[in-house]
């Protein structure tokens, strides 16, 4: 039996924060609108191209068959319903496993890595959120991520972070990443880059054919046998140029919307992480030194270890890497698209403020 429409947006409804721990309002709306045009820009994305087909593509077809096309492009919203909320549920089923893999993370026991488990059961039982699992990647960044949810969730370090910080400054990170998990914004960031990476697929493949045809063009591939023969090659061209830059045109136009939404929930759910972090361990300033700690280390990591885990992957990380693992080379302005965290330095600052109140608080 096909599942219903119910049963498709099951998981999403799950990403709605719903523990103790967060009570920040702010993010709890920013998280409802981002949910809603994750599930809203796919359907947006599919509904125009529909619309190009029925204004340009019909009208293109009658021009190169030379004869009139009655009807219309029609695609049922039932089926595109369940193909939309389908792969929206594969990806928040799937997503985490696909994300630890990308970086070369492992789930470890406690017989591996009996401190990092010890650690870890301590501060998600203080978060009032079930134990997640751990995994480690090996590596020379020092970073660490979370993916999943609070009860089937799993935090990530790496081997790199574990000899970098001390037990306070490890703790910290980890409660980071638990408190990603309680408020359920580490699933929503894994499904909100489906559309990110579907539209830049698609406009790197559109980009390729319009290469091509200019490629074949100056190589003198456009000569022809005779009139007929020289039109319907004409009509292919036409054809086939239109399609391309309509489809790289859109799929630009929705990757820059759907790129922005991401972004601009990942810097806003770093401040509440942290507070979060702050208030499971009672020391907001063991988070700003390991911060601080990762920042200072970030230049010596090699470039190699930098590539690896730059991808779809890096609004996770609980330091940024943008700027370290391009250099001086931008692939996108920032002018233009927010970086997938605040700066490191401002978060630093926050900290130590809220750390310098809560001693005046017990003095």
């Amino acid at each position: 039996m096909s599942p219903s429409i119910a049963d498709l947006l099951r998981p999403l409804r799950a990403l709605a924060p719903s523990n103790r721990l967060d009570r920040d309002r702010q993010l709890r709306l920013r998280m409802l609108i981002a949910t809603g045009l994750v599930v809203a820009l796919p359907f947006a994305f599919a509904y125009a191209f529909v619309f190009l087909i029925n204004a340009v593509g019909l009208p293109l077809l009658e021009w190169a068959n030379e004869r009139p096309y009655t009807g219309e492009f029609y695609v049922d919203p039932v089926v595109l319903a369940v193909v939309v909320l389908g792969g929206l549920a594969v990806q928040y089923r799937y997503g985490p496993r696909t994300v630890l893999r990308s970086v070369g993370g492992r789930r470890v026991s406690a017989d591996e890595y009996p401190a990092l488990h010890a650690a870890v059961t301590r501060v998600a039982a203080q978060a009032d959120v079930p134990k997640p699992d751990v995994a480690v990647a090996r590596t020379e960044l020092p970073n660490a991520f979370a993916v999943g949810t609070p009860g089937n969730g799993t935090a990530v370090v790496t081997s790199a972070l574990l000899e970098t910080l001390d037990d306070d400054e490890r703790d910290a990170v980890l409660a980071h990443e638990v408190a990603h998990l309680a408020n359920r914004d580490a699933s929503l960031m894994t499904v909100a880059w489906v559309l990110p990476t579907v539209t830049y697929y698609l406009a790197v493949l559109a980009f390729y054919v319009l290469y091509g045809l200019f490629r074949l063009l100056s190589f003198g591939g456009g000569g022809s046998g005779g009139n007929r023969d020289g039109r319907a090659l004409a009509v292919g061209l036409v054809v086939i140029t239109v399609s391309a830059v309509l489809t790289l045109t859109v799929s630009a136009m929705f990757w820059v919307g759907s790129v922005l939404i991401h972004r601009v929930l990942s810097r806003y759910r770093e401040y509440a992480a942290d507070r979060a972090a702050a208030e499971i361990t009672g020391s907001p300033a063991a988070l700003a030194s390991a911060l601080d700690a990762l920042d200072e280390s970030m230049p010596d990591v090699p470039e190699r270890d930098l590539r690896e885990f730059d991808g779809g992957a890096e609004a996770l990380y609980v330091a940024p890497l943008e700027s370290r693992a391009f250099g001086d080379k931008e692939l996108v302005s920032t002018d233009v698209f927010p970086e997938t965290h605040p700066p490191t330095r401002e978060r630093i600052e926050r900290l130590r403020e809220l750390a310098a109140g809560r001693s005046g608080e017990t003095a």
